[in-house]
């Protein structure tokens, strides 16, 4: 049945104790601290950052080669669920046994467990917008994302505190490597909630290509005729441009007062307060999400702003504040956007092309790294920053002509 409470309810579990779990490697504040910990190469940082969510990039087409022809994708996702866990224990094992003897070595064990983090997630996103739109009409689609984005910022939050006291608590780089053990527990009650969800077989399936090299020529032939799908994937491709920046923020930070251990969870408080805030106040009320796109890009181009003056604490604190609900409006719109367009047999297919063009963005801290390496200058990579933003603000205000 579409639209039921249960699943609902099941989708935001999920969210929160998987907020709860992830939240330790935010890309904005733990994780670069954490790389930074065993180099000081600003474009191994950049790498990281990018290792968290890149790896996705290059599996999902085929992903969806495949699951354009399934009923049922739930028993595919549980597989998708098994191996991230492992992945994301697998690096607090690293950090714990390895850590500080050999630093190079336990930094490409936690690539490692970061890309196949990654990379099993390329699956599961297919999977999971499939899930999402069987499951729920337009208008309460809306609602349970931005309920999903409420109880991940919540969970966030208290995943703020928890990193701010054992960050206090313990030296570096046990830490961290006690901070993704634990996480993983809860990772894994969110996992199973989900995988209970009753999910509706699906009729209209698309009969699969006899070759994958077909599949990928006949998903080209679809982006090359529809247009509003070549202008959305570029907008949001845009969108991602503040990864140039973000994972830079908080070493910038730390340059203009010490980090406290209290102070770091205290900025990823801020910043899923922010989430919650935008999904309350102001996401969940907007079911235009071409509109959500443009105010998403106005308050990240904001903060950014702001990072080019910030020089304390609070200011630092509205910079996080406003990351938080310019995110959560990019994930929210984003996602719908393509389900919006796309028709039902070709659902994946969409997701897909959507998804694999647009995350090359995750690849934008490595060349913010880049640079910083070669400028040593913070102003270089918001500015560029913010002048890719506006590009794509002001083509997301002509997206809502093209339906």
């Amino acid at each position: 049945m579409q639209d039921d409470p249960k699943n609902n309810l099941k989708n935001v579990v999920h969210a929160f104790f998987l907020s709860l779990a992830i939240t330790i490697a935010e890309p904005s504040t733990i994780l670069p601290l954490m790389v930074h910990h065993f180099t000081e190469s600003m474009v191994v940082v950049g790498v990281f950052a990018s290792l968290l969510r890149g790896g996705a990039i290059i599996i999902q087409l085929y992903a969806a080669f495949h699951a354009q022809t399934y009923k049922r994708v739930l028993p595919y996702l549980r597989k998708v669920f098994f191996f991230r866990w492992l992945s994301w224990f697998s690096i607090g094992l690293s950090i714990y046994f390895i850590g500080d003897s050999h630093p190079t070595l336990t930094l490409s064990l936690i690539g490692t467990g970061l890309f196949f983090f990654s990379f099993t997630a390329g699956f599961g996103a297919i999977y999971f917008k499939e899930l999402q739109a069987k499951l729920f009409s337009k208008k309460y689609r809306g609602k349970t994302m931005a309920n999903r984005q409420v109880a991940g910022s919540i969970a966030s939050i208290i995943s703020g505190g928890v990193a701010g006291y054992v960050l206090h608590q313990y030296e570096a780089p046990l830490n961290y490597a006690y901070l993704f053990m634990v996480s993983s527990l809860f990772m894994v009650v969110g996992f199973a909630t989900f995988v209970t969800i009753e999910e509706p077989s699906k009729e209209n399936v698309a009969v699969k290509e006899k070759h994958f090299h077909l599949f990928v020529r006949n998903a080209w032939e679809i982006l090359k005729l529809d247009k509003r799908l070549q202008r959305q994937i570029v907008t949001i491709f845009l969108s991602y441009s503040y990864f140039l920046s973000m994972p830079f923020v908080i070493l910038n930070a730390n340059s203009h007062f010490t980090l406290t251990g209290w102070m770091l969870g205290g900025f990823i408080s801020i910043q899923m307060i922010g989430s919650i805030l935008g999904s309350t106040l102001l996401w969940r009320k907007i079911d235009a999400y071409e509109k959500m796109l443009s105010l998403s890009f106005l308050f990240m181009i904001i903060a950014l702003g702001l990072a080019l003056i910030a020089n304390n604490v609070y200011m630092y604190g509205m910079i996080f504040l406003l990351f938080g609900i310019a995110l959560d409006g990019f994930n929210i719109a984003g996602m719908n956007l393509v389900i919006e367009i796309a028709p039902e047999e070709k659902r994946p297919v969409y997701t897909a092309l959507q998804t694999n063009l647009v995350s090359l963005g995750l690849f934008f801290p490595i060349l913010g790294g880049f640079l910083l390496n070669v400028f040593h200058s913070y102003t270089i990579i918001y500015l560029l920053s913010i002048m890719l933003l506006l590009s794509g603000f002001y083509l997301s205000r002509g997206l809502k002509e093209m339906k």
